[in-house]
């Protein structure tokens, strides 16, 4: 499986709030979350590893440089307008064939569940991707899915709640060759924004499954700090 993160943000909301460190570097379980998410990811089968960061992280970049990995990892230095656009720069250092899982640097799962997920997703061979969706909703702007359960295959992508709706977007994408493809197609049209980006892979007529995570946690705020360490401490 290859692996991608990113941390491309300003974190400009938690710098307003009095938190010093960049995002990626702040500790959560005696660890930056960004080499949590890496260690989760070595663990995984990890074939490649690929990190966009943004121009300004000058830390979190000469962090990264001083890691030593024993996979093929590829960092990416550039401040992009979203996560879409960040998404496509570090898709350049994809192998053109083989699944791979991307994820921004501030979302929080367990690592049990994060492993199940991998697991299905590898094995799987009627699905051109699965999505990391949860229950939880502490998101300001949660992404809603709709699911036809029992298949969980995703039907819509939807920013408006429903009666009965379960699941909302996690963050955590694993996607196939073919998604890069219809990436390449978003950027040429001028599409932003993932939510969009996942909506186009739906309308392209690619599978995509949802797979539930126990809880999924954004880092936006201070606050959402002690959450976080709180819910990795409890999941341990």
């Amino acid at each position: 499986m290859h692996y991608a993160i990113i941390a491309a943000g300003e974190g400009s909301r938690l710098v307003q709030e009095g938190v010093q460190l960049p995002k990626p570097l702040v500790d959560l379980d005696g660890r930056p979350m960004i080499k949590r998410l890496i260690d989760m990811m070595l663990g995984c089968n990890a074939e490649s590893l690929s990190i966009i960061v943004n121009e300004q992280m000058t830390d979190v970049r000469s962090y990264l440089e001083g890691l030593s990995l024993d996979i093929p990892f590829h960092l990416t230095v550039k401040s992009t307008p979203s996560s879409m656009h960040s998404f496509y720069e570090v898709s350049r250092t994809f192998p053109s064939c083989g699944k791979f899982v991307l994820t921004t640097v501030d979302t929080i799962f367990l690592e049990e569940d994060f492993r199940s997920y991998v697991n299905a997703f590898a094995e799987s061979d009627d699905a051109d991707g699965y999505m990391g969706v949860t229950t939880f909703i502490d998101d300001e702007k949660p992404l809603y899915i709709d699911v036809d359960e029992p298949s969980m295959t995703i039907k819509a992508f939807r920013d408006k709640p429903w009666d009965g709706v379960r699941y909302i977007s996690g963050g955590i994408y694993g996607l196939t060759p073919p998604a890069l493809g219809i990436l390449d197609r978003c950027l040429a049209e001028g599409t932003s924004r993932m939510r969009n980006y996942q909506r186009a892979l739906v309308d392209g007529g690619l599978k995509l499954k949802a797979f539930p995570f126990s809880k999924i946690i954004d880092v936006d705020h201070a606050g959402d700090i002690e959450t976080a360490q709180r819910f990795i401490a409890m999941g341990k």
